[in-house]
């Protein structure tokens, strides 16, 4: 019995990550075969191969993505955009959702961005209990005022699924920021503690 329970966990580490992965691909490059509505019927690859590949949408959501970025990189592009914006933020509702939205995408995808860039330990729920959360920014405007003190924004993901967490501002002082990156972070909270980073200190120099 033994043995045959050592296999059956060999079988399921070995199995387990290739299954998880392959469904999270399909996921993924199924919905962004979904794109391929936007074209004509007749140019769909299904029809004029006569038989369905997957993987047409991620090619053709790569192609919308750079042409967008190609045209709003000049100086033509940049004022449509502009003018998208204010035509949207007329809109009401629409006005508030977009705002949000923009300004979260705006931290979290622009290269000057500070969002997500450092791991900290946190006492979180309560004192004497650590966890790992990730920097967003600095309170600002009133919730500034009111604090004071110096405070910085965090996130705090939830473990095994990292999209679900709590936002909180803590004193920068009760932060211990980590040499780790936010990929071995995020791992490390994934796998539950299971992964744990290499210890920097460890690590031999290269020569």
């Amino acid at each position: 019995m033994a043995a045959l329970r050592k296999w059956l966990l060999t079988g399921l580490l070995v199995i387990v990550p290739g299954v998880i992965t392959a469904w999270v691909l399909n996921w993924i490059v199924s919905t962004l075969d979904q794109t391929l509505q936007i074209l004509p019927v007749a140019w769909h690859p299904d029809k004029l191969l006569g038989v369905h590949v997957p993987g047409f949408g991620v090619v053709l959501t790569l192609l919308i993505l750079l042409v967008v970025g190609a045209i709003a990189s000049n100086f033509a592009g940049r004022k449509l955009v502009q003018w998208g914006d204010a035509l949207v933020h007329r809109i009401p509702v629409v006005r508030s959702i977009y705002s949000s939205v923009k300004q979260v995408s705006d931290t979290l995808f622009s290269e000057s961005g500070n969002a997500f860039r450092t791991a900290v330990l946190v006492q979180w729920p309560r004192e004497g209990v650590w966890t790992v959360a990730f920097v967003t920014g600095a309170p600002n405007g009133e919730v500034a005022a009111y604090l004071r003190d110096e405070f910085v924004s965090v996130y705090v993901p939830t473990t095994p699924n990292p999209t679900g967490g709590y936002f909180v501002m803590v004193r920068k002082s009760d932060c211990v920021e980590l040499e780790m990156s936010v990929d071995a972070a995020l791992k490390y909270i994934v796998s539950m503690g299971v992964v744990a980073p290499a210890d920097p200190t460890l690590v031999s120099p290269s020569k």
